[in-house]
């Protein structure tokens, strides 16, 4: 005689209990964020705002949807960096022509352009993919304390 194993059925909590929720596009919730750079350092501060920009800090985190926040980064002119950076670390862009090759030192990109210098760190921590240029685009930074996101009611993040 055949033997077969029967299981009881599972009522809908349990299975519910087991269930990854996926989160939609259309069913993201987005809040603003705002961060005061002065006196950061640098990768910290670009870690934490990568995690915020993907979603990372959400319990409905779906890696494939765009579940991140709004982020304000403010005062990037007073943005600190560990070590003998000053001298060692330098920013690469190529023109793709013979000999286009551009270099900047981080101390040339703290004087003179402290915005991009805080934006390519963070844009370097997220994805490099289709997502991680919309990722991309949830963040503003400005060199000063003022900001024109008012009327979105950022919350200040510590």
């Amino acid at each position: 005689m055949p033997y077969f194993l029967i299981e009881a059925p599972e009522t809908s909590k349990e299975k519910n209990m087991r269930q990854t929720t996926m989160l939609k596009p259309a069913e993201v919730k987005k809040d603003w964020y705002v961060v005061d750079a002065s006196g950061k350092t640098l990768g910290r501060l670009a870690t934490q705002c990568a995690a915020i920009l993907r979603g990372k800090h959400k319990p409905t985190f779906t890696p494939n949807v765009d579940c991140g926040d709004y982020v304000i980064i403010t005062n990037a002119a007073k943005v600190v960096y560990t070590g003998d950076q000053e001298n060692k670390k330098t920013y690469y862009h190529h023109s793709m022509y013979p000999g286009g090759l551009k270099s900047r030192s981080i101390g040339k990109m703290k004087r003179e352009y402290p915005v991009e210098l805080v934006e390519k760190a963070v844009q370097g921590m997220l994805p490099h993919n289709k997502l991680g240029d919309r990722m991309r685009t949830h963040l503003y930074v400005y060199e000063g304390a003022e900001h024109p996101h008012g009327a979105q009611k950022p919350i200040e993040l510590k």
